[in-house]
């Protein structure tokens, strides 16, 4: 029992393992609910119905032989009783008989009592082999029926015994028999063995027959119990699956699909439970997506409205603003940062417009052949007035084969003034290197710096709207805190990827992967994300990773794409 339980774990840790052309079993098993717990189901009763058809044959085995070494026994004493009887008789008698036909007579007589067909074969033989005397035996049956081991033990034993053995006829047949032995002695003639040979031809057929039903009647219990096991799994796993398959269809956003209630049970519990789950769901995603049309709504209808007065208030500081020399210092410092703030509070409403028309849905692309290479090489010019003020180095990589997709300029060309103006504030003077780089699918820029970089987690976030690295960190270009949300807005616009990368103290570096047709399908960049010297590192790094955060309505439904092979 343990063995066979043993090689039944075994059988299923293997399959959980398997590989090579096993690996269709292993998905099979492990999706499959209904093939494990019929499997299971299965195998526990072979194992039971194996060990009740075991037990149920030794005991019959065990019966049927007991019954006949018993019947076999008597038969063999009343036989030995009756042969001395004969042997009395032919001594009592005036003219004795000759020793073969005392012994013929003796041999005759118990062989009449195994009716027809006989019911044993009688042997007679001399108790030490070699001896000159007559030996005779019924029904062609042979000497060499009765081993030497036994003959000597009878010997030895001078009492009945009785073993299992082969009968053997001079035709040379052979079949198993029960073989009793007890000593005869003969006063004329001296010592002797009677052995009687009892065949088992008939025990046998009766154990075959046996074993035949047990046979049968356990491959029908083992179909039975596989069909009812089954059926039984079924009414478990066809709610189950249901479930499974209404969950698929929420995460769709067919928030009205629920599941089929079929009475009071526990699993009608369970679809009851799961649809008041779903309906709170929809209530709640209804409400949060109402919550946000509002919100956009608001945050267009309050940059709309803004425009208004800021156009007054723009005109009245570009009055002053012309008009500084005449004022004193105080008033003069006052009209040039008003100035400035107002510059930066113009950047805000038009960054939050845009914002707002990626969360309508309602951006657009003007796709025409854009020459990323030329396009990035004049953003790298124009932000070099801006590394200088900072006082860092600003080297572009251009591409050694064509760059040109088919893309929306204007669009691409503020990605990359978004990239360059975030790396170059936190390069820390330590340099900003861009790179271009192309395939026949795809072209690729990535922005370098060698500055703060980004703590683990960090690359998550840093395309979340108004999110910084520190807080406490004062902006020195002026953004908005909406550029990077801007740029991946763009990228994923575009069908591309916009991915970020950053070690604490060894910088960050971002790249944008565009198709070189729009929305077209993207498999690798002809970039990597991590620079060269730190792949060996990324396989401990948890910080370099793919932002696949949603940002808002507008994100919905966008999957992001695998990671580049060199990333």
């Amino acid at each position: 029992m343990t063995a066979i339980l043993q090689a039944w774990f075994r059988f299923t840790a293997a399959v959980s393992r398997a590989d090579g052309p096993f690996r269709w079993i292993r998905r099979w098993w492990r999706s499959s609910l209904l093939l494990r717990i019929t499997t299971i189901t299965l195998g526990s009763s072979l194992i039971v119905l194996t060990v009740l058809g075991v037990t149920l044959l030794s005991k019959v085995t065990t019966g049927l032989m007991g019954a006949k070494e018993d019947t076999s026994i008597s038969e063999a004493s009343a036989g030995l009783i009756e042969a001395q009887r004969v042997i009395e008789a032919a001594e009592a008698s005036p003219t004795a008989p000759s020793p073969a036909r005392l012994v013929d007579a003796i041999v005759a007589g118990l062989g009449s009592q195994g009716g027809s067909p006989t019911q044993f074969d009688i042997l007679l033989l001399a108790a030490q082999p070699g001896q000159s005397l007559p030996e005779r035996g019924t029904n062609l049956v042979s000497t060499a029926s009765i081993d030497a081991e036994f003959r000597l033990a009878v010997i030895a034993d001078q009492s009945q015994l009785w073993t299992y053995g082969s009968i053997r006829y001079i035709n040379g047949v052979s079949v198993p028999g029960l073989l009793v032995g007890a000593p005869l002695d003969i006063p004329s003639l001296g010592d002797y063995n009677l052995y009687y040979l009892f065949p088992l031809a008939q025990e046998q057929q009766t154990l075959d027959l046996v074993r035949g039903a047990v046979l049968l009647t356990g491959a029908l219990l083992l179909v039975l119990l596989t069909l009812i096991a089954r059926l039984v799994t079924m009414l478990v796993v066809n709610p189950v699956r249901e479930a499974a398959r209404t969950a698929a269809l929420l995460a769709e956003g067919q928030l009205s699909e629920r599941m089929t209630v079929r009475g009071e049970d526990e699993l009608a519990q369970l679809a009851t439970t799961f649809n008041d789950m779903a309906s709170s769901l929809q209530q709640q995603i209804k409400q949060l997506e109402e919550l946000s049309r509002v919100q956009q709504r608001f945050v267009a209808d309050v940059s709309h409205e803004l425009r208004t007065p800021l156009t007054t208030i723009r005109m009245a500081a570009d009055l002053m603003f012309e008009r500084r020399v005449e004022f004193d210092a105080a008033t003069s410092r006052a009209a040039e940062l008003l100035q400035n703030q107002l510059d930066r509070f113009e950047e805000l409403l038009v960054d939050l417009l845009e914002i707002s028309r990626f969360d309508a849905g309602a951006a657009v692309l003007d796709v025409e052949a854009c020459d990323v290479d030329a396009l990035v090489a004049r953003a790298v010019e124009q932000a070099r007035p801006l590394a200088v003020r900072i006082d860092t180095s600003l080297d572009f990589i251009g591409s050694p084969v064509s760059a040109v997709v088919a893309a929306d300029s204007r669009r691409i060309n503020r990605v990359v003034r978004n990239l360059l103006d975030n790396a170059i504030e936190h390069s820390d003077g330590k340099g900003v290197v861009v790179t271009v780089g192309a395939d026949n699918d795809a072209v690729a820029i990535t922005v370098r710096d060698f500055g703060l970089g980004l703590r683990p987690g960090e690359s998550g976030l840093v395309f979340n709207r108004f999110w910084r690295a520190d807080p406490a960190r004062a902006r020195t270009t002026g953004g908005t805190g909406l550029g990077l949300s801007i740029a991946y807005e763009d990228a994923r616009l575009h069908g591309g990827w916009l991915e970020a990368w950053g070690e604490p103290g060894q910088g960050s570096n971002f790249r944008l992967t565009l198709p070189r047709e729009v929305r077209g399908a993207l498999l690798e960049s002809p970039l990597p994300l991590i620079p060269e010297s730190f792949e060996e590192m990324e396989s401990v790094d948890p910080s370099a990773v793919r932002f696949d955060a949603i940002l808002g309505p507008s994100s919905r439904g966008f999957q992001m794409p695998p990671r580049s092979r060199r990333s």
